[in-house]
């Protein structure tokens, strides 16, 4: 609205609508600036903030495309981009620190805490209380995992005339007559190479819960764990090999082979990992992971490409020429 202050009407009405007309367009020049603060504050943030909050100045001339697109109007304010009133308080900008719903997945265990019948009862009219509802709070437990025995019992069949003993078979076990069942091998198999926890610590926990299992016999059942997953190793490595490229790195471990000479840091030999790399024209599978052990190598890690002899590759790039690339 232009208006000249030296051509003001003497109408009294004509004045009132002037100053209605300057307090919308105010409160209009307000309503943008609250929904383009937030804006500055991000390309503040962005130009000036952390190097994690910046954001490449060519993207905002993505912005910029669509404001121009909608003929230089600024989008709706949402409830996001309001600016807070006056009469609230100004958040601190932190995240609440109230506690997390627990998971519906944990099984309840109800435990009522009720009054004895003596006491249900008023202090003073001494009529039977009704009771109007109940206060409801929830506890984390922690159930401590437990060892238990289990025997397992097959009753023995036979006819008075002497004939063949029949029972039922028993099920398949991991260890062949071996005292661990499959719980207790995924426990300790988990504990150590998911959890690192060594063998020697879980001799510890099996200790405080009254069982003697030493490291040397839970050794042994890794070996006999390793056995039974044989199979799914010679499938992965299998695709591996089969790949167009494998990235390969190895990690020096001490080893105990006597038929390795010996030197200043002892025996050594090498865990090398192996990862096939999907290459132009092959299919969407996640590429194989395996492992490999060698008594000793000298073979450098990085890319190899596969020979066609099983088993057998070739380096292509060592790790030194990978980081020049």
């Amino acid at each position: 609205m232009n208006i000249d202050p030296k051509q003001l009407p003497n109408n009294p009405a004509a004045l009132q609508q002037i100053v209605v007309g300057l307090l919308e367009e105010a409160a209009e020049r307000e309503r943008k600036l609250r929904q383009l603060q937030p804006w500055l504050e991000q390309l503040r943030r962005a130009r000036y903030g952390p190097r994690r909050e910046r954001v490449d100045e060519h993207q905002l001339f993505l912005f910029a495309a669509a404001i121009l697109a909608q003929g230089g109007k600024t989008p709706p304010a949402s409830e996001e981009t309001e600016a807070p009133k006056s009469d609230s308080k100004p958040s601190s900008g932190r995240a609440g620190h109230g506690r997390q719903r627990l998971p519906k997945s944990l099984r309840p265990e109800r435990r009522v805490y009720d009054l004895e019948e003596a006491k249900r009862r008023c202090l003073e009219c001494q009529e039977k209380l009704k009771r109007i509802g109940e206060e409801v709070s929830e506890r984390l437990e922690y159930v401590p995992a437990s060892l238990v025995v289990i025997e397992e019992a097959g009753p023995k069949y036979t006819c008075p005339k002497g004939c063949p003993v029949v029972m039922a078979e028993k099920p398949l076990v991991p260890i062949e007559k071996g005292l661990p069942g499959p719980g207790l091998l995924a426990q300790v198999a988990v504990s150590k190479y998911g959890d690192h926890l060594p063998l020697h610590r879980q001799e510890e926990i099996f200790r405080r819960q009254g069982v003697e299992l030493p490291r040397q016999t839970m050794c042994e059942w890794m070996r006999g764990c390793a056995d039974l997953v044989s199979p799914l190793y010679e499938l992965m490595k299998q695709r591996v090999l089969g790949s167009k490229a494998v990235q390969t790195d190895g990690t020096p471990v001490p080893v105990l082979d006597p038929a390795l000479p010996r030197t200043r840091t002892g025996r050594t030999g090498r865990m090398w990992g192996m990862t096939s790399i999907l290459t132009r024209g092959t299919t969407t599978r996640p590429p194989a992971v395996g492992m490999d052990r060698r008594s000793s190598g000298r073979r450098s890690g990085g890319i190899c490409r596969p020979r066609r002899t099983p088993g057998t590759i070739i380096s292509m790039r060592s790790p030194s020429a990978a980081l020049r690339k």
